[in-house]
C-alpha cells in the first residue's frame, strides 16, 4: 500500500520536526504531506527545508487559516490525485503517536476502510490530560453517538486511516464542516454508506511543545453541527417512513371514521 499521511500545521515551529522525524522512522514507507495554513511562525518555510531533504515529505501551502476540516479535505484531494493507497490523519503536536501508526495501517491491511485511533476502547489512554479535558471528549463522543446512531467509541478522535476507495466513496465538496466537527461528520458519513470501521487502542498524549489550537466556540460549534444533524436524521427517517405508507381507505361507515379521526 502507498500510504500518506497529511499532517495539517498552523504555527507547528517547535512541535513539526520532531513530529516528522519521529514518523519517519517508525514507518520508512510512508509518505508525509504537510499542509501548512501560512503559519505566521515560519511553520511553512520548516517544512520546505524539510522536503528539500527527504523527497518522502511534501508540503501543500495553503493563503490562511481556514480550519482543520478544510485543510484535511485539500490533503485529501491531493493525495488521491497522486494515487497513493491510504490517507491517514495526523496531528503535528505529536499527540497522536507516530509509532502506533502500524496500528492503523494493520487494521486497513485486514479489511478496514476506515481505522480509528481510539482514546476510549479498551486499552486505550490519554496522558497528563486533565480531568475536565477527558470528562469533555468523554461527553462529546457519547453525545454524537446518541444523535448520530453510530456505535464508535471515541467519535472525535483524530488519528485515522482511509482506504483510498472510502474518501472515493464520499462527496467530499459536500463536507464544509471545520475543527472538532469535522472528525464527526466523517465518521458518520462513512457509516452512513455501511463500510467497515474498526478502532484500535491508542495512547493519546497531550502535547509538550507550542499551543492548543482547542477553544470553546470551537466545541460548541460541533455540539450545534451534530444536534443539527441527528435532528435531521431523525425527520428525514420519519419522512420515509410516511412516505411508504399506503393511502388510508375511504371510511365505509361512520365508525370506521370516529375510529380513524380521534
Amino acid at each position: 500500500m502507498r500510504v500518506l499521511t497529511i499532517i495539517p500545521t498552523y504555527n507547528e515551529l517547535e512541535s513539526l520536526p520532531v513530529t516528522l522525524a519521529r514518523l519517519r522512522a517508525a514507518v520508512p514507507a510512508a509518505d508525509v504531506l504537510v499542509v501548512d495554513d501560512n503559519s505566521p511562525d515560519g511553520t511553512g518555510q520548516l517544512a520546505d527545508d524539510i522536503a528539500s531533504g527527504d523527497s518522502q515529505v511534501h508540503v501543500l501551502h495553503r493563503k490562511g487559516k481556514e480550519g482543520l476540516g478544510a485543510a484535511y479535505i485539500a490533503g485529501f484531494r491531493w493525495g488521491l490525485n497522486a494515487g497513493y493507497d491510504v490517507l491517514v490523519e495526523m496531528d503535528a503536536d505529536g499527540s497522536h503517536q507516530p509509532e502506533q501508526l502500524t496500528l492503523l495501517l494493520g487494521a486497513v491491511e485486514q479489511g478496514a476502510d476506515l481505522a480509528l485511533g481510539s482514546r476510549w476502547v479498551r486499552g486505550g489512554s490519554v496522558v497528563n490530560w486533565p480531568l475536565h479535558r477527558q470528562a469533555i471528549s468523554r461527553m462529546g463522543s457519547t453525545y454524537a453517538r446518541i444523535m448520530l446512531g453510530l456505535k464508535i467509541k471515541d467519535v472525535t478522535g483524530g488519528y485515522r486511516a482511509f482506504r483510498r476507495s472510502t474518501l472515493e466513496k464520499l462527496n467530499l465538496d459536500e463536507v464544509d464542516s471545520v475543527g472538532y466537527g469535522f472528525q464527526v461528520d466523517l465518521a458518520w458519513r462513512v457509516a452512513k454508506l455501511d463500510l467497515r470501521i474498526e478502532e484500535r487502542p491508542i495512547t493519546f498524549v497531550e502535547r509538550e511543545l507550542g499551543s492548543s489550537k482547542m477553544s470553546g466556540s470551537i466545541v460548541i460549534e460541533a455540539m450545534i453541527n451534530v444536534t443539527k444533524w441527528g435532528l435531521a436524521a431523525r425527520w428525514d427517517k420519519l419522512a420515509r417512513r410516511t412516505a411508504k405508507r399506503p393511502d388510508a381507505e375511504p371510511a365505509s361507515s361512520q365508525g370506521e371514521y370516529d375510529r380513524t379521526d380521534h
